[in-house]
């Protein structure tokens, strides 16, 4: 398995919150799938992820959502041109939140 296929495609972040677009290679088609996922430090310090989510990310995580979908849309347009889309591994969006 290649670095490449260990990494998203691309990753938006709006502070702690983050959406990795991952594609996927198929016998017959390319898949691009999104994970969201919220960073938190734990108890001893350590960085980790999780997929729960407080009432108050609802919004930002629509937002990124968004983002996503806009995203995977000019993706998907670029290889249908046969273009090669310029895609940034990562976006920040951060409003002034820290990881």
């Amino acid at each position: 398995m290649s670095d490449q296929q260990n990494r998203p495609l691309e990753t938006l972040r709006d502070g702690s919150l983050k959406a990795s677009i991952w594609e996927n290679q198929r016998e017959d088609h390319t898949a691009l799938n999104v994970q969201f996922r919220k960073g938190y430090r734990d108890q001893d310090g350590q960085y980790r992820d999780t997929d729960n989510f407080s009432s108050g990310d609802l919004l930002r995580l629509s937002r990124l959502a968004e983002q996503s979908y806009d995203r995977i849309k000019a993706i998907r347009e670029a290889a249908r041109e046969g273009r090669t889309e310029s895609r940034p591994r990562t976006r920040e969006r951060d409003k002034g939140r820290e990881r």
